[in-house]
């Protein structure tokens, strides 16, 4: 183990000026040298003559006092042993340059890789690298069983997990965003890495404890699309660190991604299907008229599903605006042009993404598709994955599920349907046809394609045009 995780007594028998312990999710700072006023981050009782900041000041802590060579005595990591990690891996030169990146920048900050380039291989070399205790937190239990494997074949060693039927530390550990959130007190000093796969998700209020509360000096977060539309990247940054390094599918297309070209096909709405679209989205588009709201705002949208509590014209139009959405992102020509596009595809392998688990099962029973949603359950889902992977099956649709958290087999066609405005969905979903081909048996060389169908003269087409 790298010696900057081991517990450091103040060097060369000099009088300790400062000691710093782990209690419940917090540095506790105790100064004989009347240096708390300075160290960064810490909140002074001047009655106890100690200090005390959220754990993760503590690498920072511990620079300052090197940097000022005061001696300190550091009681705040509690490791447990990990026999040396050695992978198998070889790392792509993109790979290289990320964990070199990462290693620079004082080993904090954010990877923004596309979906399927590997991300998990770089937190793996810097497992080996640091060979120190880790603790991998991702969104869902399918991601964490998905990292419990990968960790457990790696390094061939036991490997906790919390989350589902599983409540088990190692030194090696994965865990939901959840389990992490519950137990960062107990975990906070048991780990001198910690990796947040889907970093974004630790922008949210709650989940932002989990960071502040553990100590571990190293931290890496991996993510597809680092920002968020609320601005919360801003505080993954100073809780695990910036974006360090990036990388786009176009970069990685070719040489180690599948090349790749996205299709728009407009299809009109059927003439009932334009009248009730026209009618709603009539009704939502004259309340914003006269409401002097304008939607290009993030708080003005909020400001109206605040106002549609209280007033019920604001009411009326967001039920009109959900209407008018359903009829353009579900009409029957994308569903006759998605036949066309199966025809086209007989060979291929194929995922059709929805907006609405309803269009998933129409889908499902039109074309005799395995559909995969919210409502499907963890054993059937994975039996329709694995019988996907095999090739049993070579189509399936699914609405949100499968955009995040799910190690979906190579497929090198994808349908969308409909979708939001995210450019993280889109990523997300562009991602699941851009595996290696070489994984699946083919060539660099075979070209995925995504679909876009838009009904034409509707709102979907700004949709489209923000996700891209």
């Amino acid at each position: 183990m790298d010696d900057r995780f081991k517990a450091v007594a103040a060097p060369f028998q000099r009088v300790t000026a400062v000691t710093l312990t782990y209690e419940d999710g917090t540095v506790r700072v105790e100064d004989d040298a009347d240096l708390l006023a300075d160290l960064p981050g810490v909140e002074t009782d001047p009655r106890s003559k100690t200090g005390r900041a959220p754990a993760f000041r503590y690498a920072a802590l511990q620079a300052y006092l090197r940097e000022r060579d005061v001696p300190f005595a550091d009681h705040v990591l509690d490791l447990a042993d990990l026999p040396d990690p050695a992978s198998t891996y070889e790392l792509r030169r993109y790979q290289r340059e990320a964990l070199s990146a990462w290693r620079d920048a004082g080993e904090r900050g954010v990877i923004e890789l596309p979906t399927g380039s590997g991300k998990t291989v770089v937190a793996i070399g810097a497992i080996e690298t640091l060979a120190t205790p880790t603790l991998v937190v991702a969104p869902t239990i399918d991601l964490v069983e998905q990292w419990r494997r990968e960790l457990a074949t790696e390094f061939e060693v036991p490997v906790g997990q919390l989350g589902g039927d599983h409540q088990k530390i190692e030194a090696l550990t994965v865990s939901t965003y959840d389990s992490a959130y519950l137990r960062a007190e107990e975990l906070g000093n048991r780990f001198g890495l910690v990796v947040f796969d889907e970093v974004h998700h630790l922008g949210g209020e709650g989940y932002r404890e989990i960071a502040r509360l553990l100590a571990a000096p190293a931290r890496m977060g991996l993510t597809a699309t680092f920002e968020r539309p609320d601005e919360a990247h801003e505080v993954v940054a100073e809780l695990v660190g910036g974006r360090v390094y990036e990388a786009s599918a176009e970069e990685l297309a070719g040489d180690y991604l599948a090349p790749y070209d996205v299709k728009r096909i407009e299809v009109e709405l059927t003439p009932e299907e334009r009248e009730v679209y026209e009618d709603h989205q009539g009704t939502f588009v004259d309340y914003l008229r006269t409401s002097n709201i304008d939607l290009n705002s993030g708080s003005d949208y909020q400001k109206l599903v605040k106002r549609s509590g209280s007033d019920p014209r604001a009411r009326e139009a967001l039920l009109a605006k959900q209407r008018a959405r359903e009829v353009m992102m579900n009409s029957d020509n994308k569903v006759a042009e998605l036949a066309r596009i199966l025809d086209r595809h007989r060979e291929d392998r194929v995922i059709v993404f929805c907006a609405h688990n309803d269009m998933v099962y129409r889908i499902a029973e039109r074309f005799l598709l395995p559909a995969v949603t919210h409502r499907t359950p963890a054993s059937e889902r994975s039996e329709i994955i694995e019988r996907f992977r095999d090739g049993t099956y070579s189509r399936i649709v699914s609405a949100n599920v499968l955009d995040e958290g799910i190690d979906v087999p190579a497929a090198n066609v994808a349908v969308v349907l409909a979708g939001s405005g995210s450019e993280r969905e889109f990523t997300q979903r562009l991602g699941r046809i851009l595996r290696p081909k070489d994984d699946a048996g083919g060539t660099l060389e075979d070209r995925a394609l995504l679909y876009e169908v838009v009904s034409a003269e509707t709102a979907e087409e700004r949709v489209a045009e923000r996700r891209r």
